[in-house]
């Protein structure tokens, strides 16, 4: 079943020659494998990663042949894993990992390799792991290795279901207990959005620890590579109430790169309460996530809802050793989206804490115009002041929380509601924010409540807040007149005389 080959030769030697281990050879004919393996640990990417640095950049095989060149969407789908056909079916390690197949936009291969016992075996393609569906197949294929792996995870009624999936790019996403998949994680962005244009780096190897019986932790290691870095990465992966994945990174610039995000994350939102541009829809909201949350280096916590734009709009949060950031779903009951098929409510939160300090910077949020709900157009990232310099290794670390509700929640009211809508007279705009927690039903600190709210450019006007303490909610009600401006930078807070009651509300209205 597996085809044993020494990890290092292999792999630098393809790698040196611009090829994945799995074509280095004639096409489909994986080099014959050397007479040992080596022993496997963290520092083999390290170094394998380095090594690849030094050398010119090539991208990997993309090519296909027929059937699998030209797949349609629906004709990629069609072809699934065979019951039983997953790696570790049936051993009882509590995870299963389910190879996927190349095809439609996920062309690149990608190499997966097996550790058990310290030694790393790479898993060749075979073709009887997989229904074709429709698709007519020769009875043999070459080696066209994979595009990506799906973890499953065994819980604690002893269903298996699906917990991550790492495929495309440097794109993996991943869910707790009965949730759906949602939000994507970026492995590096470089240039996301910037005139000179984006890079995509992608994972081009993976190794794949065996668990131990009865160990509920999953190790995962990378090899990233892209035209201007080459990188080592290992993932950990918890599977709890929440699935936490650890992320240590060890990055080798070829080139000087002074735009890059790390903890990166992309997300859809085709309309909301605020950005209702589709009046004809049966549903109110349509979105895989409601805004960005921030805990910044000052303990101050910050809200900004996302919106679909009509035209790209940037924002930068400045801030220095961050505390956590990350796109939450706060809508979690189906009447705020009326989908019984995408069921937007069952999406995760994705929140990001920083191990150890990144010095200053700033959280990165972009949006991006869209018309279709498969579009993930709201993309965030911390981009770090300090560039990476050629041939300097620079490491980072950061722990995720793939969740219902984040760990670390703010002491305070909450934005719950956001809501716009036009009033008569020229640009002027309405918006309704909904504060909630159990400190609005506490009328000692409720005393002198006030809404403080500032507005650049352009004026606020008709401001007013309506406290029900039974309800333990305050809305905030105000128009904004931006005069002959086409935005307007909106921050909202809760005080009772000079102490902030709220997190702070934040959003840039545009035309």
């Amino acid at each position: 079943m597996f085809e044993r080959r020494d990890v290092l030769k292999a792999a630098f030697g393809a790698m040196a020659a611009g090829l994945s281990p799995a074509r280095a050879g004639a096409e489909g004919a994986p080099p014959s494998p050397p007479p040992a393996a080596p022993v496997f640990n963290r520092e083999t990417v390290v170094d394998l990663a380095r090594t690849v640095a030094a050398k010119p950049y090539a991208p990997p095989p993309g090519e296909l042949r027929d059937p699998f060149a030209g797949l349609s969407y629906e004709q990629f789908v069609g072809i699934k894993t065979k019951p039983g056909a997953a790696i570790w079916a049936g051993e009882n390690k509590g995870f299963a990992i389910e190879p996927l197949h190349r095809g439609h936009i996920f062309t690149a291969a990608v190499d997966l390799y097996f550790v058990e016992n310290g030694v790393a075996t790479r898993l060749p393609y075979d073709q009887g792991r997989f229904d074709y569906g429709g698709l007519k197949t020769p009875e043999k294929l070459p080696d066209l290795s994979y595009s990506g792996f799906r973890v499953l995870h065994t819980g604690a009624n002893g269903a298996e279901a699906e917990l991550a999936i790492f495929q495309g790019a440097s794109f993996y996403r991943a869910v707790a207990a009965g949730q759906n998949l949602g939000v994507t994680a970026r492995g590096l962005s470089i240039r996301t959005a910037d005139p000179r244009g984006e890079e995509f780096p992608f994972f081009r190897i993976f190794w794949i620890e065996k668990p131990a019986l009865g160990d509920n932790t999953l190790v995962i290691h990378a090899l990233l590579d892209a035209p201007s870095v080459a990188g080592a990465y290992r993932f950990t992966l918890r599977p709890a109430e929440a699935t936490i994945v650890d992320t240590e990174l060890t990055l080798f610039p070829r080139t000087n790169i002074d735009h890059y995000g790390l903890a990166g994350f992309a997300a859809m939102s085709l309309y909301t309460p605020l950005d209702r541009h589709r009046a004809d829809e049966l549903r109110p909201m349509v979105a895989a996530a409601n805004g960005l949350q921030m805990l910044t280096g000052a303990n101050e916590w910050l809200w900004r809802p996302v919106s679909n734009r009509e035209s790209l709009q940037f924002s930068s949060f400045v801030d220095g050793n961050p505390k956590g950031f990350g796109a939450l779903v706060r809508d979690r009951d189906i009447a705020d989206y009326q989908d019984d098929d995408q069921h937007f409510e069952r999406r995760p939160s994705l929140w990001i804490e920083p191990l150890g300090e990144w010095g200053p910077g700033a959280i990165q949020l972009v949006e991006i115009p869209s018309e279709s709900e498969n579009n993930e157009n709201i993309v965030a990232y911390w981009r770090p002041m300090t560039p990476l310099l050629a041939g300097l290794a620079t490491t980072f670390a950061y722990r995720q929380f793939w969740c219902w509700e984040p760990p670390a929640r703010p002491p305070l009211a909450i934005a719950t509601e956001s809501r716009s809508g036009r009033v008569s007279g020229g640009k002027h705009r309405r918006f309704l924010v909904v504060f909630s927690g159990d400190v609005l039903a506490d009328a000692g600190r409720t005393a002198n409540l006030t809404a403080a709210l500032v507005t650049s450019p352009g004026a606020a006007t008709n401001v007013r807040t309506f406290l029900n303490p039974a309800a333990k909610n305050c809305r905030v009600v105000f128009d904004i007149d931006p005069a002959a401006e086409n935005f307007c930078e909106m921050r909202l807070v809760l005080k009772s005389g000079e102490q902030a009651i709220s997190e702070t509300w934040l959003y840039r209205w545009t035309p």
